[in-house]
């Protein structure tokens, strides 16, 4: 009897080294209470980001306006003329081209794709996750450049790719000491860069109005650096003319 008791006890010691020590909605707990916590964050109803983009040697000034319903403006200052790189009104997406310098309407699938994400930007997509339907999922705990993380794998809405609904999964990296996410990973499913590796790098938490997020923003492709975002200032529920999201007509 001693000796079937010795073994149940080194069993359960044994599936205690082995279980993981959070789970994957535990971390994410954390995480959105030491950035701030759900009841701060649910009363931000717009974000201005004010920063500068690094893009091959290059230096741009630019505002990115967002809204609590997904509404964005990404406006870039090329040598002192406005440039709308991304937008968003609630229903479609679109840009400017860069050649004839008018603004262009997205298709529709990409447009039903933003739309499908348009929530996820403040403050991530982690923000409310079960009320959109996305579930998580926890890898395990790996290094990411040399940082201790909690590799967590985030499942979305599918993407919509020529027509068909493909598997939209993120994964991301969580500091195991700050409980906050360092970086991401996702490939590519349309465009000229189809199939690479898209990663995003976020470091420099700071703290604005008591709520905090990161000021540096990289992102790579296959390992190499695409664009950089350095933010200078982050305005949350300022005054946004609702009029800026809508597509100029010609």
């Amino acid at each position: 009897m001693k000796t079937i008791k010795l073994l149940g006890a080194v069993c359960l010691f044994l599936i205690a080294l082995v279980a993981p020590a959070q789970t994957a909605e535990e971390i994410i707990d954390n995480y959105i209470e030491n950035i701030g916590g759900y009841a701060a964050w649910s009363k931000v109803e717009s974000m201005r980001i004010t920063g500068i983009g690094r893009q091959q040697g290059v230096d741009y000034p630019f505002v990115a306006t967002m809204m609590k319903d997904g509404r964005t403006i990404i406006d870039v200052d090329l040598q002192g003329t406005s440039f709308i790189v991304e937008a968003f009104d609630g229903e479609n997406a679109w840009a400017m081209n860069f050649q004839t310098q008018q603004a262009e309407a997205f298709d529709s699938e990409a447009s039903i794709n933003y739309k499908n994400e348009a929530k996820d930007q403040m403050p991530d997509p982690f923000f409310d996750y079960k009320k959109k339907g996305y579930k998580v999922e926890l890898v395990g705990k790996d290094t990411y450049e040399g940082t201790d993380v909690f590799k967590i794998k985030l499942i979305k809405k599918p993407v919509m790719v020529d027509g068909n609904a493909e598997e939209n999964v993120d994964f991301y990296y969580f500091d195991t000491e700050n409980y906050v996410p360092i970086a991401s990973e996702t490939v590519v499913k349309s465009g000229p860069a189809k199939g690479a590796t898209a990663q995003t790098v976020i470091s420099d938490y700071q703290e604005v109005d008591g709520l905090y997020l990161p000021f540096t923003v990289i992102e790579k492709f296959n390992g190499q650096v695409n664009l950089e975002m350095l933010y200078k200032s982050v305005e949350l529920n300022a005054e946004v003319d609702e009029s800026i999201f809508v597509m100029p007509k010609e």
